[in-house]
């Protein structure tokens, strides 16, 4: 069987990591394939064209029912247009409602803005009012003394931050995409205006983006993550039963070019199970994405350990794969919905980070696609392991020779297997020695009553008792005994 066929379905060509548009940056199977950027441009063109048609529905609609009604009532056709000059007033209202966005944050109408409108801002929502977590007090301490060193645009960056904080602590009806919105919105048009200011330095607007997701994102997580407006749950739990169910897939199955005999690789791969699990233990996007970046690290790491020279992109995927397979890391999909929806997209669009996140897309979309033919199995095969009625049969001690040089702790665990695989010879020897002798037991119990019985029948027992008699009825010389002594009084 050829290294090829075995590959074919775990092999991604690098080009279909990157957006289908051609626009050169990665693309995300959460946005179809899209970059980010051309995800909102395609998402905003679908959304005026929903809109369009939902309009061209309604009017539709309504020229029928006046029609029907002109039709019935004659003259009185006129009050049936209320109804619809009401559903015009809330059609346009819904229209002319726009994302709140960083623009609005820093127009001079927001400067200029009423009493009320000031202070209906100032009024924090019962989320946001609550008491702060010490992670939460931690990040806002940190991140005014980052925008102390940036003087009078510090104090504008924290004014502005702190107000959409608020802001999106009223939002508690919309969509995760509308949420995700906003705060694209924000990180688009706060880097914006960082651009100008800093004059196109973007080592400086990165850096104190970084900086603002980071407070965003750790104030808005227990709004933002896993809202119950989408089914990620339904999908970390899909998936985590996914996991399990493939939990007989072997090292083999995947082509995983990786030795965990070799102590220094079972202690990187231990390292990268690690890190993809401590993912959810993060609140920042950008967090989480640095525990994807250092479990990939710690797998690029063991290939080249396993194999002596760098990893390639063909190896990295599958043992990827196996990773997450091992890890089964907790809200799987949560996490990378999260990272997609609220991430910088700078991160996601271009460098190692964006490279890695994408893999672990196509990992994950992999698991959820894996079948038969991904792992050279026949149809039959697969489903009696996926159903648990049988399992891959266990390599024998012979098939897995220690490595040379290995660790004497490796030896020593080889050597027991041998000593377990001939015990395990002996007892069924010593089982069968039993079974014989039981069976013996049992002939010869059964050979000895036939023997007695036939015995029996040849000899019966003739068993003759004497008549029952008086203890002295032989004794013939009773007359010549004396008589028996008589008590006697004497007179005294």
């Amino acid at each position: 069987m050829s290294q090829k066929s075995e590959r074919r379905g775990i092999h991604v060509d690098q080009s279909e990591l990157l957006c289908k548009k051609g626009c050169g940056y990665y693309g995300n199977p959460a946005w179809q394939g899209f970059c980010s950027k051309c995800w909102r441009e395609e998402y905003q063109r679908a959304r005026q064209k929903q809109i369009q048609e939902d309009w061209a529905l309604a009017e539709r609609l309504q020229r029928e029912e006046e029609a029907a009604y002109a039709s019935s009532q004659g003259a009185q056709s006129q009050p049936s247009l209320a109804p619809f000059s009401k559903f015009e007033e809330k059609k346009s209202n819904e229209k002319t409602r726009k994302v709140t966005t960083v623009k609005k944050f820093f127009s001079p109408s927001s400067r200029t803005a009423s009493k009320k409108e000031s202070q209906e801002t100032k009024t924090p929502s019962p989320s946001i009012s609550r008491q702060a977590s010490m992670e939460t007090d931690r990040v806002s301490r940190d991140f005014i003394d980052f925008l102390k060193g940036l003087q009078k645009p510090g104090r504008e960056i924290h004014k502005q931050c702190r107000a959409f904080v608020e802001s999106m602590g009223n939002k508690k009806d919309l969509s995760a995409e509308e949420l995700s919105e906003c705060v694209q919105d924000f990180y688009q048009n706060m880097a914006d205006r960082l651009l100008s200011h800093f004059k196109g330095s973007t080592e400086r607007v990165e850096r104190v983006m970084d900086q603002v997701e980071k407070y965003l994102m750790t104030r808005l997580y227990k709004n933002v993550f896993c809202p119950e407006t989408t089914d990620d749950e339904k999908k970390d739990l899909a998936v985590q039963k996914r996991i399990r169910a493939l939990h007989w897939v072997t090292i083999q199955m995947l082509c995983v070019p990786v030795n965990e005999d070799i102590p220094e690789v079972s202690d990187n791969v231990v390292k990268a199970i690690t890190d993809v699990i401590e993912m959810d233990s993060k609140r920042v996007p950008r967090d989480k994405l640095a525990c994807i970046t250092r479990c990939s690290k710690h797998i690029f790491n063991a290939i080249k350990i396993t194999k002596s020279e760098p990893a390639s992109a063909d190896d990295f995927l599958p043992t990827l794969i196996y990773i997450v397979l091992k890890a089964n890391p907790p809200r799987l999909q949560s996490n990378i919905q999260y990272i997609t929806r609220f991430c910088n997209p700078s991160r996601l669009m271009t460098g190692e980070d964006g490279y890695y996140f994408t893999n672990l897309c196509c990992a994950v979309a992999f698991i959820e696609k894996l079948d038969a033919q991904s792992l050279n199995l026949s149809p039959e095969d697969f489903e009696r392991y996926m159903s648990g009625q049988a399992s891959p049969r266990r390599q024998e001690p012979e098939a897995w020779p220690p490595p040379a040089g290995g660790s004497p702790a490796l030896a020593q665990v080889y050597q027991s297997l041998e000593l377990l695989s001939g015990l395990g010879a002996r007892q069924e020897r010593v089982l069968e020695g039993a079974r014989r002798l039981e069976g013996d037991l049992i002939d010869w119990r059964a050979g000895v009553e036939r023997e007695v019985q036939d015995i029996l029948d040849r000899h019966p027992l003739d068993l003759r008792l004497p008549p029952a008699s008086a203890i002295d009825s032989d004794n013939v010389e009773n007359d010549r005994l004396p008589p028996p002594l008589q008590p006697q009084v004497f007179a005294g």
